[in-house]
């Protein structure tokens, strides 16, 4: 007579159905440590996968979560989150009908005359925010970003990856609450989200003798940096970001405020927790303070 299955072996043939029927749909899965959103192996973007006897491996070998490779998949996923407890909205998003990221959609779609994206397939995450999972647009390689659209909004895409539903994190269960097929990302996000051709070698000329657009390019530059960062080297990164930026802060071109801000959304969009990266930044910009760096 068969034993019973443990509680642990009920988890994992649970998370190993969800990450099938995930593979089914053409979205390469990888496991993510147990319990938890950090992926459980490296190189987990090359590594992800839809074939199904090497899911069914990954997931005898325990109850791991469910991570997918947006990029790999072909898509965008916008992550519209719920505001942390005693956080203060941005000055451009102090509305009494801005709630959570939900209602900066709506207000970012009515100010440039679209509609809301089209219902498509979604999630309720463990923090009770949502993912609105989107087909990447044709010719275009669109990566992370975090707040680019707007405040409560960040977006997973090449180089990221969203938690499954199934998942379970902090005793809550990431649940697909509109089943259905990703529809097609709008175009007018897609254009917010699609980063400018490089501008001629010329104009760098020009953005050195102009402060405010030198720093801006740098804020840039080590933001998308951030976002780009792999398992092994996030943690790194952000350091080495914050250095260059605490350079800048120390010149008189960027706000502590700003610089800090920017880097902890980065930093927490790419798996990092909030603590380490408070560490990490005030670490990178105290030590980059110490040379200053100008944009003459």
């Amino acid at each position: 007579m068969a034993e019973p299955a443990t509680p642990t072996t009920e988890t994992g043939n649970r998370m190993l159905l969800a990450a099938l029927d995930h593979a089914r749909r053409g979205w390469r899965v990888f496991p993510l440590r147990p319990g938890d959103k950090r992926p459980a192996i490296k190189d987990w973007e090359t590594r992800a996968t839809t074939d199904r006897e090497r899911i069914t491996r990954a997931w005898r070998a325990g109850p791991f979560n469910i991570g997918i490779a947006t990029g790999p998949s072909g898509l965008v996923v916008l992550d519209l989150d719920q505001p942390k407890p005693g956080v203060i909205p941005p000055a451009a998003w102090r509305h009494p009908g801005i709630r959570d990221g939900g209602d900066v959609l709506a207000v970012l779609a009515d100010a440039n005359d679209q509609p809301l994206p089209a219902e498509t397939y979604t999630v309720r995450t463990c923090s009770d925010g949502t993912h609105l999972y989107f087909t990447a647009p044709p010719g275009v390689t669109l990566r992370n970003s975090a707040g680019r659209l707007g405040w409560l909004i960040d977006t997973r895409a090449h180089g990221g990856y969203v938690v499954a539903a199934g998942s379970r994190v902090a005793g809550h269960t990431y649940v697909a609450l509109v089943d259905i097929s990703p529809a097609r990302l709008p175009g007018w996000l897609a254009e917010r989200l699609t980063d400018p051709d490089p501008a001629p070698s010329n104009d760098a000329v020009t953005t050195v003798g102009n402060p405010t657009a030198y720093a801006a390019a740098a804020l840039r530059g080590e933001l998308d940096r951030v976002l780009a960062a792999q398992p092994g080297r996030r943690n790194h990164t952000l350091n080495t970001a914050a250095f260059a930026l605490g350079q800048l802060l120390a010149g008189g071109l960027l706000t502590h405020q700003l610089a800090e801000d920017a880097l902890s959304l980065a930093g927490q969009a790419i798996g990092l927790p909030a603590g380490e990266c408070a560490a990490t930044i005030r670490s990178g910009l105290n030590s980059g303070a110490r040379t200053p760096r100008t944009a003459a």
